[in-house]
């Protein structure tokens, strides 16, 4: 089914709520029936239909949402593209996909022109631009059917690893995914989100906003992440739901852990993105009194697979556990042992198999990310490590590929740094391995001190009286930075940091 009848059906059912909000604009849901359906009217005369692509390249605005379910609408796949991307990745993703149509800021024009090389498809401006369009076209009265394994979306990997892949994510997909989040946080129609995280992010668009869209609640967007700004609409506009990148996490608990505020409303607020150390979980606590959802989830998997239910007790260090509802999991050792089971020692690849799992990558077999079972199910290889207790609480490793081998034994970064977080003059800590002419690789840390005159030296007496950071386990080589790199959904770029030092 396409998933623009279920917004279509929420939209007739709550029409005079509000469905979206950016600063003083409101738009209530008859408004943003109306919009998307004269969007798909718009792409209907510019002869965009069925299964062809129409992007998005923005920072979370009103137009998005309508220019996604106007896509829909009409039978299009909308494509939601990374507005972080430097120039390579934005040329390649919008060629791949083959995009028709794309909705954009005015000022971003002249830069898509160019990194195009003049080769661009139709372009649509947010604000005035898109208002006329509107207003001119004949609103679309119908919805263009699509079946389960019809593509909704293409949303393309980050790409610090090589070339952005496009993800592809069936209308199943989507809505298997978005009532899953529905059915396990118990979201109504009284639920409204704070979404700051960027709707190019499976977390800011599967997570965030349909289900609360389907539900008939109210979304508020945020363009851009400011730490200040959030904390005043917290506490002004009282969210009931919400999401953190584990980035913005951090920078919460840190502005608020010397000068606490009590963030009260929230029933979910969701963390993650990539493993949060302790540390910062306990800072945005003590700030804030917020006690943290925590969430995983991969593109590939069309968002959340991993969390706790409402009311569910943390547990130290565990994501929660799968959510049954979308996926089946197992836990792979690497030396090819037999899988894991409940409580078993070790750590193995997550696998994934269910209705939110993609299909594949657009134009890309990547047959290293598949398996085959003797069953004939088709596993998607996360790439995550993990162990498991005999609960089934899943507790995160680390990425494969990031794996530290030094002097023959393997070092796991993200412990690393869950450990070296606990300083108490860093704000934000960053693992790789580097080359090391005795031991192959080392330890080296990359930190941000949340205060002036931080030094090396005293870093590393720090380290050499933790009982957690001894012998491979020791940072060997500390570095002092103002920032670290993100990717643009706001994860760290370790491959960047390998390149910065190498």
């Amino acid at each position: 089914m396409n998933i623009a009848t279920l917004l279509r059906r929420a939209a007739r059912d709550h029409a005079g709520r509000v469905a979206l909000r950016l600063d003083d604009v409101e738009i209530d849901y008859a408004g943003f029936a109306d919009r998307a359906a004269r969007f798909a009217g718009h792409l209907r005369a510019s002869g965009i239909g069925e299964g062809e692509r129409v992007a998005v390249f923005a920072p979370n605005c009103l137009e998005y949402l309508v220019a996604l379910l106007g896509a829909w609408q009409v039978g299009a796949v909308g494509v939601p593209l990374n507005h972080m991307f430097p120039d390579a990745p934005l040329r390649h993703a919008m060629t791949d996909a083959g995009v028709r149509l794309v909705v954009l800021p005015p000022d971003d024009v002249e830069r898509v022109e160019t990194v195009l090389e003049g080769n661009t498809p139709a372009m649509l401006t947010t604000g005035a631009d898109f208002a006329a369009a509107l207003a001119q076209a004949e609103p679309l009265d119908v919805v263009v059917p699509r079946l389960d394994h019809d593509d909704a979306l293409l949303m393309y990997t980050s790409g610090s690893t090589g070339v952005p892949k496009g993800v592809r994510q069936t209308h199943r997909n989507t809505v298997a995914q978005v009532e899953g989040v529905i059915d396990l946080y118990a979201l109504t129609g009284d639920d409204h989100v704070l979404n700051c995280m960027p709707m190019f992010h499976v977390g800011g668009l599967q997570l965030a906003s349909l289900p609360v869209l389907l539900r008939g609640g109210q979304i508020t967007f945020m363009p851009r992440w400011d730490v200040v700004r959030w904390l005043e609409l917290v506490q002004t506009l009282r969210p009931t739901y919400g999401g953190l990148i584990s980035t913005m996490m951090i920078d919460v608990g840190n502005r608020t852990v010397q000068d606490p505020v009590t963030l009260d409303s929230f029933r979910i607020c969701m963390f993650g993105g990539s493993r949060t150390p302790t540390a910062a979980i306990e800072r945005l606590e003590k700030g804030t009194g917020i006690q943290g959802t925590e969430i995983y989830g991969q593109t590939e998997q069309s968002g959340l697979v991993v969390t706790y239910a409402p009311g569910e007790t943390r547990r130290p260090d565990s994501m929660g556990r799968p959510m049954e509802q979308v996926v089946r999991t197992r836990l792979v050792p690497v030396d090819g042992a037999p899988d894991l089971e409940p409580g078993d020692p070790g750590v193995g690849e997550l696998w994934v198999h269910g209705d939110a799992v993609t299909p594949g990558y657009w134009r890309q077999e990547a047959p290293e990310k598949w398996a085959v079972d003797d069953d004939g199910r088709r596993w998607f290889r996360t790439g995550d490590l993990m162990s498991r207790d005999e609960d089934g609480y899943l507790y995160y490793v680390d990425r494969i590929d990031d794996m530290i081998v030094s002097g023959g034994e393997n070092v796991f970064p993200q412990m690393v740094e869950e450990h070296l977080a606990g300083h108490p003059d860093l704000a934000e800590v960053a693992v790789i391995g580097t080359a090391h002419e005795r031991w192959v690789e080392q330890v080296t840390a990359v930190v941000v001190p949340n205060r002036p005159g931080v030094t090396v030296a005293e870093i590393d007496h720090w380290c050499a009286t933790h009982p957690d950071l001894r012998g491979m386990h020791r940072p060997r080589r500390i570095e002092i930075v103002e920032a670290l790199p993100r990717t643009g959904s706001g994860k760290l770029n370790r491959p960047e940091l390998r390149r910065i030092f190498p």
